[in-house]
C-alpha cells in the first residue's frame, strides 16, 4: 500500500519532489544562460572591410585623375587601405579587425604584379574573379557575397564596411544581414551624378561617402601620352573636338569593335549599360585617341561623349 502512494503521480508529497527537481533544474539553466551572456559581453565585435577594386579604381581614378583608365594613374593601395582601416577603427571605436578583402580581377585569376604587392600586406586577402574574352570582369560579386554571408553566418563579423557600387551587391548585403551583421556602404564620390546604384543605397545600414580631400593622396596622375603630330603647345593652343565629334569616332569604334568580337561579345556587354568594363573603356579611350590624334585625360565630358557614341551604335543594331 505505502509502495503504490510512492509511485502515485497524483500524491501531494511525490507532487512536491517534483517541484523541487523542476526548479532546481530551472536554477541551473539560469546559471548556464548567466554565464554564457558574461562571456559573450566580454567578448569583442568584430568588422572588415570588403573592397571591390574596380569600382575604386574607377571612382577615384575619375574623380582625382579625371579618367578611369588604369594605365593613366597610380593608385597608392597600401596607403588607401591604411585610410580605410584608419577610418573604421575610428567609426566602430568598441570592434576590431578581422582583415581587409580586395577583390579584383585578372586573366584566369593569375595575379599581377601589383596585385601580389596588395596581398603581401599584413591584414589584407586579396580575392581575383576571371576577365573573360571582353575583358570584363567575371565572379567578383559572386566572391564577396561568398565572403559576406560565410563570415556572418558564423558570427565572425559583427559589422561590414563595404565600399562598392554595384547593384549586384545587394544580395551579398541581404545575406548578411539575415545573420545579423550590419552593412554599412562606403562609395567614393561621383565626379558627376552617382556612381552606386540606388537599390543597393536603399539596402544597406549605413552609407559613407569618401570626397576629393580624402582620395587625392592615393591618386597620382601619369604624364600624358603624346602622340605622333601633337605637342604640348599645340594641344594647350587648339580647341578640344566638339561633343559631337567625339561622339562620331564612339559610334565608329563601336562599330570596329563589333566587326572584330561579334554579337557574342555585344550581348554580354549590354547589360552593363550605360557602365563599360574598365578594359573595354580603356582600350576605346586610347583608339580615340589616336583617331583624334590628341589626348582626352581631362575633358571628363568629352569622354562621356565617347561612351556615348559607342553605346549608341551597339544598341542601334540589336
Amino acid at each position: 500500500m505505502n509502495e503504490a502512494r510512492v509511485n502515485d503521480p497524483e500524491d501531494p508529497a511525490n507532487g512536491r519532489t517534483s517541484g523541487h527537481a523542476i526548479a532546481a533544474r530551472l536554477e541551473r539553466t539560469n546559471a548556464l544562460l548567466e554565464r554564457m551572456l558574461a562571456e559573450v559581453a566580454k567578448t569583442p565585435s568584430t568588422h572588415a572591410i570588403f573592397v571591390d577594386a574596380g569600382y575604386v579604381y574607377a571612382a577615384a581614378g575619375l574623380l582625382v585623375a579625371g579618367t578611369e583608365d588604369r594605365r593613366s594613374f597610380d593608385l597608392d593601395a597600401e596607403g588607401l587601405i591604411d585610410a580605410f582601416i584608419d577610418k573604421a577603427r575610428t567609426i566602430f571605436a568598441d570592434s576590431r579587425l578581422l582583415r581587409v578583402y580586395w577583390y579584383d580581377g585578372a586573366r584566369r585569376r593569375i595575379h599581377t604584379a601589383e596585385q601580389q604587392t596588395i596581398a603581401e600586406l599584413p591584414d589584407v586577402k586579396v580575392r581575383l574573379g576571371n576577365l573573360n574574352a571582353s575583358n570584363q570582369q567575371k565572379g567578383v560579386d559572386s566572391l564577396i557575397r561568398s565572403d559576406l554571408e560565410s563570415l556572418a553566418r558564423h558570427r565572425a563579423i559583427s559589422d561590414a564596411a563595404l565600399v562598392g557600387g554595384d547593384e549586384d551587391l545587394v544580395s551579398a548585403v541581404e545575406a548578411a544581414q539575415g545573420y545579423g551583421a550590419r552593412v554599412h556602404l562606403w562609395g567614393i564620390e561621383a565626379a558627376d551624378g552617382r556612381n552606386q546604384a540606388e537599390p543597393l543605397l536603399w539596402e544597406v545600414d549605413s552609407q559613407r561617402t569618401f570626397d576629393l580631400d580624402f582620395c587625392r593622396p592615393y591618386v597620382t596622375r601619369r604624364p600624358v601620352t603624346m602622340y605622333e603630330g601633337e605637342d604640348a603647345g599645340a594641344a594647350d593652343a587648339e580647341p578640344p573636338p566638339s561633343r559631337d565629334e567625339v561622339r562620331f569616332v564612339g559610334a565608329q569604334i563601336a562599330a570596329a569593335w563589333l566587326a572584330e568580337r561579334g554579337h557574342n561579345a555585344m550581348t554580354e556587354l549590354l547589360p552593363g549599360h550605360p557602365y563599360l568594363p574598365g578594359p573595354v573603356d580603356q582600350d576605346l579611350l586610347i583608339e580615340a585617341e589616336r583617331v583624334l590624334r590628341r589626348s582626352l585625360r581631362g575633358h571628363a565630358q568629352l569622354r562621356r561623349a565617347l561612351r556615348d557614341g559607342f553605346w549608341q551604335h551597339l544598341r542601334s543594331v540589336t
